[in-house]
């Protein structure tokens, strides 16, 4: 039994016209993207679409709206649809005190805003060049009169090692206050070794080493001083911890020395 072959139902259409068909469908395409282009450019220079407020999410204890337009609106360029969000979010954290800002636009013609503000825990250098530190470490500037205004213990030491200082006086500041002793001043030299000085003018050579390294220094000095007299702190003219199994200490008008091995730590 033959079987007859059958003709396709539909033909392949011709070379030619499925070039003309990609050709008129790249050409609407193209046309799409154009009317898009001109759309787009038409609604970025409508002034429905500048802006015209910004809106800060959480309260601040630095800023207020009218510092942070004094300070941001002059560096913003554009409208809800070319402004540079990267650079307007670079405009809030170059204000005073603003650590952190997240930057998100509002439709059609605002800025939502949430700020993180530095919380200063001490200043930072010298008398002649002072800083601020913020509770992550940080140094930070902010204006002089606000400066003035801080009560902040002072901590010094080698660039890039202001975390660390940190670190240091949150670890002998409250064993210190056992004995009713303020630390104003935490010192770490280039050379690594640490300096406290307290608040009625003693100074504390704590020697080299890690944060809790003299933190246990501290503790041993502090338990053993506690015992000899509870008016200590106040007549403390100097101490120095920079022994291994003692301690040396001068008050004001007699000096004291309890050491167990004199050969210092350097």
């Amino acid at each position: 039994m033959s079987r007859t072959k059958r003709a396709p139902l539909i033909k392949a259409m011709p070379l030619d016209v499925r070039l003309m068909n990609n050709a008129a469908l790249a050409l609407l395409l193209v046309f799409a993207a154009l009317s898009l282009t001109v759309l787009a450019g038409w609604l970025a220079k409508q002034s429905v679409f500048s802006l015209k407020a910004i809106h800060v999410e959480n309260e601040l204890a630095h800023n207020n709206a009218a510092t942070l337009r004094a300070n941001v609106a002059p560096k913003l360029a554009g409208n809800f649809f070319t402004l540079d969000i990267a650079r307007t979010r670079k405009a809030f954290e170059n204000v005073p005190w603003v650590r952190y800002a997240v930057v998100r636009r509002e439709f059609p013609d605002g800025l939502r805003v949430e700020l993180q503000e530095h919380q200063a825990v001490a200043f930072w250098g010298t008398a002649a060049d002072v800083q601020l530190v913020n509770n992550f470490g940080e140094i930070f500037e902010v204006n002089q009169g606000d400066m003035d205004a801080e009560d902040l213990p002072l901590l010094n030491g080698p660039k890039g090692q202001s975390a660390l200082v940190l670190q240091g006086y949150r670890a002998v500041a409250p064993v210190l206050e056992k004995l009713d002793i303020t630390l104003t001043e935490m010192a770490l030299t280039n050379r690594g070794s640490w300096r406290a000085m307290l608040d009625g003018g003693g100074v504390i050579e704590m020697g080299l080493g890690s944060p809790a390294d003299i933190q246990a220094r501290v503790e041993r000095f502090v338990l053993t001083v506690a015992q000899t007299s509870s008016k200590f702190g106040r007549n403390l003219q100097s101490a120095d911890l920079r022994y291994p199994n003692g301690y040396a200490i001068k008050l004001r008008g007699v000096t004291t020395v309890a050491v167990g091995d004199k050969q210092k730590k350097k």
